[in-house]
């Protein structure tokens, strides 16, 4: 399997600096419980059902990056975005849920959670108010983070492989296809603080970094929570 390329470039550096949030939200007890197998089945189902409203506000976001781009490149790169979460990445999620009893029409009729809330419209408003570096720099976490956690658990011998109920999942984000993904949005970002002054910016790209990364955390929280 191909090795992420997470310590390269911008992203490699906003990673490292992160610190112990980048840690935590990577180690997070709910992948950790997924790799394990002792997550509980409420709280998985709160979380899938909060993704799905994620899903919809991250096509919004690829959506706005198409109007912070400057060339026709980016443009595509931004429509292919939005293109495959709406007619791949939607689909594949509402038939994965139907497995855990969810009808997309539930799922839509779901409340979105604060936690749902606070990350989607902080990465909307760092695209509203910034250019597109600010806007990937606030995707990144979540789109790199959840193929490094998989990573992670798919590493480790103590994970439970036989008759896990999140195999299906956890081998999602640790295949192939998301993993060429995630390389791609590394590449991605540091090829935009290449283009648009990263060096000069780039305490105020951390912040951004540093606060997605919690936000991200703070959504496993809630899932964990559910269960509660």
């Amino acid at each position: 399997m191909s090795a992420l390329p997470l310590e390269e470039g911008l992203f490699g550096r906003l990673r490292r600096d992160t610190g112990p949030d980048w840690t935590r939200y990577v180690r997070h007890g709910f992948v950790q419980q997924l790799g394990a197998a002792t997550l509980a089945k409420p709280a998985f189902q709160h979380f899938l059902k909060q993704d799905y409203l994620f899903l919809i506000h991250f096509a919004r976001a690829y959506a706005l990056a198409a109007v912070k781009s400057e060339t026709l490149a980016e443009i595509r790169e931004a429509a292919a975005a939005v293109t495959t979460i709406v007619d791949v990445e939607m689909p594949l999620h509402v038939a994965y849920c139907a497995d855990w009893g969810l009808t997309e029409a539930q799922m839509a009729a779901e409340p979105e959670a604060m936690e749902t809330v606070a990350y989607t419209r902080f990465v909307l408003d760092r695209g509203l108010t910034g250019d597109r570096l600010d806007l990937e720099t606030a995707l990144a976490p979540c789109v790199v983070g959840y193929a490094e956690a998989v990573a992670i658990q798919l590493d480790d011998p103590a994970t439970v492989r036989a008759g896990n109920p999140y195999n299906a999942w956890m081998g999602a984000y640790g295949g192939e296809d998301y993993r060429a993904a995630v390389t791609a949005a590394i590449a991605r970002l540091n090829r935009l603080g290449d283009q648009r002054g990263a060096e000069a910016r780039y305490r105020s790209l951390l912040a951004t970094f540093s606060a997605a990364t919690r936000l991200e955390a703070a959504f496993w929280d809630m899932g964990l929570a559910a269960a509660l």
